[in-house]
């Protein structure tokens, strides 16, 4: 039995569905759009013909909106079809790099302070006529400036009560980097979701023979502050956990941050074991490959990277370095933010598809359903792993 036939929604919809994809997700939102028109078009109620489902089935949820801009680099937010009454999801990646606009003939690279400003035009331009707004970024604006440890700014804070002061009922986001950011508003809706299944998923259709057991395999958490994520994904799987803390020297300051002395382990023997390193995004890399190559050092098997966000902004050449070295074997992520056309083509790459995901948990909060079954995919973990078992993937 499909999972489609099983979402079975049998509420009325909160309003018309309309999604408006900006331009640095455009992609994603398309592929989201397929799910959704193919999903309402398969479908049976009896109410399909009632008030309340009229435009239920559409050729594309997807509203037509822009951001154009001005000779000088300043823009506006035009939509234009009707938003009345709409329930209206916008999808935003603030990570796309690939982008650029021109301003006083000079050629500008979209920045994450672009993509936010132009969400907040395009939701400043609904003028508050959508029955309700939901936010989808997936990497959560200005997340790692979460906390405070000298006089400084709280972004990401601020972010998140702007857009709420301009009438944002539900912002869901992918892995923050601290969930705990969702205290600066606390009366509005606030979803974190983990990608684990999609990881798994991607890892068992990649790679033939791996042995899921404690005695084979063991999470890895390269910092202490991803403990969290390492530790779902070792018990759902029932395996060992480990993990690296990093000593760094709080003498010295280098580029605004103490320098890292050396990755220490906390953990079991991994010899003869595959590892999967699990974090939440890839910024430079370098991090990661520090503790893959002291995993190396202590005899470790195969190594997986799994992170929800790769940036990777010092390019792929360390990377490719270390593949053909052996430290890494594999390194998934999502299609949630920009993916440049060189990493696709890599041979240690494998993407995960995040957008059916998405279109479930749009497709459910239509019709005011709940997604906690989405949130927790520990059953679908448990049979996904149960198939690759027994010979099925």
């Amino acid at each position: 039995m499909n999972r489609e036939e099983k979402r079975n929604l049998e509420t009325i919809p909160v309003g018309s569905l309309g999604m408006i994809s900006l331009p640095g997700c455009k992609t994603l939102g398309e592929k989201v759009d397929h799910y959704l028109v193919k999903w309402r078009a398969e479908r049976e109620s009896e109410h399909k013909d009632s008030l309340a489902f009229s435009g239920y089935q559409r050729e594309s949820y997807l509203l037509n909106a822009k951001v154009p801009r001005f000779g000088t680099g300043e823009a506006k937010g035009v939509i234009m079809e009707s938003v009345r009454g709409t329930d209206l999801y916008l999808l935003v990646d603030v990570l796309n790099h690939s982008l650029t606009y021109s301003m006083s003939g000079h050629e500008n690279h979209m920045s994450p302070d672009d993509h936010y400003q132009d969400l907040k035009r395009i939701i400043a331009a609904v003028g508050g006529k959508a029955r309700r707004i939901t936010v989808i970024m997936p990497f959560l604006y200005e997340s790692r400036q979460h906390k405070r440890t000298s006089r400084e700014s709280l972004d990401c804070a601020l972010a998140l009560q702007e857009l709420v002061k301009m009438g944002v009922d539900n912002i869901i986001t992918f892995d923050a980097h601290d969930p705990r950011v969702q205290n600066a508003i606390p009366l509005n809706g606030f979803e974190t979701v983990q990608p684990a299944y999609q990881f798994i998923k991607g890892l068992l259709r990649n790679e033939k023979d791996l042995k899921i057991d404690a005695d084979h395999m063991m999470v890895i958490s390269p910092d202490e502050g991803g403990m969290s994520r390492a530790i779902y994904i070792a018990n759902v799987l029932g395996l060992d956990m480990g993990m690296f803390y990093k000593r760094r020297d709080y003498t010295r300051i280098v580029n605004g941050r103490n320098p890292i002395v050396a990755h220490e382990f906390l953990g079991t023997s991994v010899e003869g074991k595959d590892m999967i390193i699990i974090d939440d995004m890839i910024s430079s890399g370098e991090s990661i490959l520090d503790v893959a190559a002291a995993l190396k050092a202590r005899k470790a098997n195969k190594i997986y990277v799994f992170s929800t966000f790769g940036i990777f902004t010092n390019g792929l050449d360390k990377f490719d370095e270390a593949y053909k070295d052996g430290i890494i074997d594999k390194i998934l992520t999502t299609n949630l933010i920009y993916q440049t056309p060189e990493l696709l083509e890599r041979d240690w790459y494998i993407s995960c598809d995040m957008s059916k995901y998405i279109a479930y948990i749009i497709d459910t909060l239509n019709h005011d359903s709940s997604i906690s079954d989405l949130l927790n995919p520990n059953e679908r973990i448990q049979n996904i792993v149960a198939r690759y078992k027994n010979g099925e993937m």
